[in-house]
């Protein structure tokens, strides 16, 4: 067996850590988004 599959840093479920950086990033540009369209239609 490999030393690193022996001593493992994380134990930790990958499918988190996934989902965390589809939905971090999302919601950053959707926020983004949602703030320019309130801009857009209170200029206009």
């Amino acid at each position: 067996m490999n030393e690193f599959e022996k001593n493992v840093q994380s134990k930790r479920n990958d499918a988190i850590d996934s989902l965390v950086g589809f939905v971090v990033p999302f919601g950053f540009f959707a926020t983004m988004f949602i703030i320019a369209t309130v801009i857009h239609y209170v200029g206009s």
